[in-house]
């Protein structure tokens, strides 16, 4: 008998005891044996109940499903009130995205949560009203019945029919010329440029499929898909922390400067100590590092800024410097608006950048640039939605971004963004 299975029969029991007909949240909860081979990915991906989400943090020790919602929220901000409003206990998890805009997001209370936390998992289920928690009993009784046993993921299998580029080359290498004479007028010290790669394929595009086969490959990565209804879903694997409290503990990063990463860990190394040593991408990483103490420091005790490592991914290598400190006070929506979007992902001065890239890109960034994640009163981490795609039915968007700074060359930037959508879209066309 697998695991998920039992889970769901104990939690139905937990569903029949007297609850009272008044307003409130509770929530019922079942450990959940690791000991068959079950993944919640492939488990959410077999439910006809929406939304979904699924994420898995970068270095493995933490995993989440959730499925359903008992009730939603179009904003983190939102989202914390809630939170407060009802007294939530410490763990109750608020899962979902925020937009590149962080006052707009997409977040929800999960009907069903599975949670995994090195080698423990839990099964939750969560009821929530503000009438009655015996009506909304009821409406999770139903919710459970209609849940499907996880079936293996079928591997993607898709033919692309066409595939365009927003920008094409030539119009990013203008862009990028305006943006470097921008720079050079003194406007902004730096500005992000994204491009979206759209591709038709003849099917439709299984995003769970996607999720599960970049899962496998881009190693040390945050892991997010956002499955909204049976049509869209957004989903990508990352590399990059927006932020992790916990308590009052704060820990964030600049993720800024890249090369190519390659095969041989030899010429990989090579790559990696040159952009150690790279005057440009040292720069553009320590603006970075410079914006975000700058935004923490009246809200927070001492600053720690790490020394730099590199951190190599499949496809590229990338300038990294840890920031640790501690915050006055616990506050999520707090920390999303004082660190989103950082300067790796809009630029510097930050609020110019944003109006310069409202200005010339041709696509709206919609959560592309924005954060993953779940907060709690006790804990929250999001991770920044780089490396990502929007599922359509049968067609999808890919980002890449490249931050540019005084001396930046636009081939290689052109040449940058290849290398980092190409995390997701060697996945789907294998050339």
């Amino acid at each position: 008998m697998n695991s998920i299975f039992l889970a769901l029969e104990q939690l139905r029991t937990q569903l029949s005891q007297a609850l009272p007909a008044a307003p409130g949240i509770r929530h019922f909860d079942v450990s959940f044996p690791l000991n068959d081979a079950f993944d919640p990915l492939a488990w959410l991906g077999e439910q006809q109940c929406y939304p979904q989400f699924y994420w898995q943090q970068r270095n493995g020790d933490e995993e989440l499903a959730a499925l359903g919602a008992v009730t939603q929220f179009s904003s983190l901000a939102l989202a914390s009130q809630f939170l407060r409003a009802q007294n939530a206990a410490g763990d109750t998890r608020i899962c979902g995205l925020n937009a590149f805009n962080p006052e707009q997001g997409s977040l929800f209370l999960p009907r069903l949560l599975w949670r995994r936390t090195a080698g423990n998992a839990t099964l939750r289920l969560q009821l929530w009203s503000d009438r009655s928690l015996v009506e909304d009993a009821r409406v999770a009784q139903d919710f459970l019945q209609q849940l499907r046993p996880a079936r293996s993921i079928r591997p993607l299998s898709v033919q692309v029919e066409h595939e365009t580029h927003q920008p094409q080359q030539a119009e990013w290498l203008k862009l990028i010329r305006r943006a470097t004479e921008t720079i050079a007028r003194g406007e902004f010290e730096k500005v992000v440029l994204a491009r979206a790669t759209d591709l038709q394929f003849t099917q439709r595009v299984n995003p769970v499929a996607l999720m599960a086969a970049s899962r496998a490959l881009n190693l040390h990565c945050y892991h997010f898909c956002m499955v909204f209804d049976a049509s869209n879903a957004f989903l990508g694997s990352t590399p990059e922390r927006l932020w992790r409290r916990r308590g009052k503990l704060l820990r964030t990063e600049a993720l800024a400067g890249t090369v190519a990463s390659h095969t041989d860990d030899s010429q990989a190394q090579r790559l990696g100590e040159w952009l150690l040593n790279d005057d440009k991408n040292q720069r553009e990483n320590m603006l970075v590092v410079e914006d975000i103490c700058q935004r923490l420091q009246h809200s927070t005790q001492t600053l720690e800024v790490l020394p730099p490592q590199v951190v190599r991914l499949r496809k590229v290598q990338h300038l990294r410097r840890c920031i640790w400190t501690e915050l006055k006070q616990a506050d999520d929506e707090q920390c999303l608006l004082m660190l989103q979007p950082t300067a790796a992902v809009a630029g510097l001065p930050r609020q110019p950048a944003r109006e310069f890239i409202q200005k010339v890109e041709p696509f709206n960034r919609e959560w592309y640039a924005g954060s993953a994640g779940y907060l709690s009163p006790e804990q929250s981490e999001f991770c920044v939605a780089l490396r990502s795609a929007r599922v359509q039915e049968d067609s999808l968007r890919l980002y890449a971004g490249a931050g540019i700074v005084s001396g930046s060359d636009p081939e290689q930037e052109w040449q940058e963004i290849e290398n980092k959508a190409a995390g997701l879209r060697s996945l789907l066309l294998r050339d």
